[in-house]
């Protein structure tokens, strides 16, 4: 006996085994979780054989269309007519939603689903190369028309929740205006496609570690910056996505440079990451260094924050098979080529080369680099000094926990000039690293220990530390002895760290800069929230350039949130959980409008304690939601 259901979330543990028994590239459990949990226009069954999960369907209802994601059977009951039935079910709810339409993806060589599909009606109506990634796989795209379904006319019908989510909304739209973005983004974009782009940048913003899939799920619940607020399909959005061109994000980025004050010295962060890419044909994705190594290929991305004024300046996205070091040289270029002179660059120690200092030398650019304390060069440099500044109270940079000394020294050894080494000490680092020495030492030992007189080998990060004997007849292992004056010297280091500044400058200057790079740092990490935490999902190059560009824009967003935010705090002089980008979306998206019965939006309750301090940072406050809500329900009814 089958019988088919809506799922819920007791059926999630089934359709997850059913899901990885039957597709290469399955959803995980949080992605159904989200389905069931969240997504407001998911609809999902799943087929019960005696109280078994046999076999589950899905779709979206975006608008006034169904868009199936998946459709799944296990293996062993393919004949019984399950994915008849669930087809059935879904026609069946979408006629019933009154949807004009139903449409899907499936692979060009699954025949079986193919001929179950054209059975339902099912036609042809284009193909999405290279779509599946693990196969590089075309897909056809079908649909289904149901040509007879009429759009309701009631004034009390909609395709907009009755609640909406407007705090975050208000704030990040005062947020655009006040940078221009809108104006900008109108130079190159018609005013249909800039709300959309801005749409699109929102929701990175506060659907931060969402997939992109889930965006209808948001514009059903969010004001919108499309005119009338109109909602698109996730095909429109992927053909406006596939549309955005280069001379589109490089005149942007020209525009957002060229009123710049040229004359101020500034530093510049340069962060970069790679993306592992589930792609098809997309020209900079090439296997390289991935950070995260999910044995696919990865595309580069960096971005260049100026610390100064502390706003995202520019991206670069090139090939994955390029390294960090061969592309500084590249972007010092262009940061020269967007009017930049008076510069200084922050960097981490994977830009470290004397190519690169010497490029930087030649073409007059100062830096900051962090060079960890693990380079033979600076491991001396600080045992040299050790005891002559950890003490000392002038010494004491109190803001950053340390003590600091500054001494110069060459890079390297073909160095034409000496540069500033900024000395570090940590209490508590050095601490900390202690233990963990000892506890990794420690670790090894019990480790080694259970191979004494048994056949092993073991790798050089035991050689390094270990002095390992081995029975010359049996090769088997024999004991271990530790190799104090290695472990004695990393402890003798525990704690310290250094920069190397090419100005001259304190000690204590030099950190500042150098932790000025944390704000691009937690911008940085905040990008997964769109292009993905570890890989990004497209199929199309046009569509993953436009990704990174709506990702920078959405940067530039966030960053003036955190800023306002972390100012606001500074002036409370106290801190508070509320006031992180994170946390303060989450506040002010409780902020909410309610249609009534008049068909009117209307505020559903007043500000809180804690929204009015967020509020605050951006100059706002519970009036200005009130007028804000007023206007925009005046916009919804406009739009209707």
């Amino acid at each position: 006996m089958i019988e088919i259901v809506p799922m819920a979330e007791e059926h999630i543990d089934g359709v997850v085994t059913l899901e990885e028994a039957t597709f290469s590239i399955p959803w995980t459990r949080a992605d159904f979780e989200r389905e069931v949990r969240e997504n407001t226009m998911a609809i999902y069954y799943v087929a019960l054989m005696d109280g078994r999960v046999v076999g589950y369907a899905g779709m979206w209802h975006v608008v006034t269309e169904g868009h199936i994601t998946n459709v799944g059977v296990l293996e062993e009951v393919r004949c019984e007519g399950i994915g008849s039935m669930l087809m059935e079910k879904l026609i069946e709810k979408a006629l019933e939603k009154e949807m004009t339409g139903i449409t899907l993806e499936v692979r060009m060589g699954n025949r079986p689903a193919q001929a179950l599909y054209h059975k339902y009606g099912f036609k042809a109506e284009g193909i999405r190369k290279n779509y599946y990634p693990d196969t590089k796989e075309d897909a056809i795209i079908m649909w289904k028309y149901f040509p007879d379904a009429e759009l309701p006319e009631s004034k009390n019908r909609t395709s907009r929740s009755s609640c909406l989510r407007v705090g975050t909304y208000f704030v990040l739209r005062k947020i655009i205006e006040e940078c221009s973005l809108n104006d900008i983004l109108g130079k190159y974009f018609g005013s249909r496609d800039m709300g959309l782009f801005l749409d699109l940048a929102v929701y990175s913003i506060i659907a931060e570690n969402n997939a992109a899939q889930y965006y209808p799920d948001y514009t059903y619940n969010h004001p919108l910056f499309t005119e009338k607020m109109k909602q698109y399909s996730d095909s429109t959005v992927l053909d406006f996505l596939n549309s955005v061109t280069d001379d589109q994000s490089t005149g942007f980025l020209n525009t957002w440079n060229e009123s710049r004050n040229y004359h101020e010295k500034i530093y510049i962060s340069y962060d970069s990451t790679n993306k592992n890419c589930q792609a098809g044909d997309i020209k900079m994705v090439e296997f390289g260094h991935p950070k995260v190594d999910m044995g696919e290929p990865v595309f580069n991305y960096a971005v260049a924050y100026d610390t100064h004024n502390q706003e995202p300046l520019f991206y670069e996205k090139y090939p994955g098979s390029l390294n960090d070091i061969s592309q500084l040289q590249f972007m010092l270029d262009k940061a020269s080529g967007y009017g930049y002179k008076k510069i200084g660059f922050i960097l981490d120690r994977g830009y470290f080369s004397c190519e690169n200092i010497q490029y930087m030398d030649k073409c007059g650019y100062s830096f900051v680099i962090m060079v960890k304390g693990m380079s033979a060069l600076v491991n001396e440099l600080i045992l040299e000094n050790k005891g002559t500044f950890e003490n000392k109270r002038v010494n004491n940079i109190y803001e950053y926990g340390v003590y600091g000394k500054t001494i110069r020294h060459k890079l390297y050894a073909s160095d034409k000039k000496e540069r500033y080494f900024h000395l570090y000490h940590s209490i508590s680092k050095e601490s900390a690293e202690r233990i963990e020495i000892e506890n990794r030492i420690n670790q090894m030992t019990q480790y080694l220990k259970k191979y004494q007189n048994k056949v092993k080998e073991f790798g050089p990060g035991f050689e390094k530390y270990f002095n390992l004997y081995y029975d010359e007849k049996s090769q088997a292992f024999i004991l271990p002895e530790e190799r104090c004056s290695v472990v004695e010297r990393e402890l003798d280091l525990a704690g310290y760290f250094c920069i190397v500044t090419s100005e001259k400058m304190s000690a204590k200057e030099a950190i500042e800069l150098y932790k000025s790079r944390d704000v691009s740092e937690k911008l940085f990490r905040g990008d997964k929230s769109y292009l993905g935490n570890k890989s990004i999902r497209v199929y199309s190059e046009e569509s993953a350039r436009a990704k990174i560009f709506v990702e920078f824009v959405a940067m530039i967003v966030r960053c003036k949130m955190y800023i306002k935010l972390k100012e606001e705090m500074k002036k409370l002089d106290k801190k508070l959980n509320y006031m992180t980008v994170p946390a303060a979306i989450k506040e002010l998206e409780k902020i909410e409008m309610v249609r009534q019965l008049d068909n009117i939006y209307r505020l559903d309750h007043a500000v809180t304690a804690n929204q009015k301090v967020i509020l605050k940072a951006f100059g706002l406050d519970a009036n200005s939601i009130k007028y804000f809500a007023s206007e925009l329900s005046k916009e919804l009814k406009e739009a209707e």
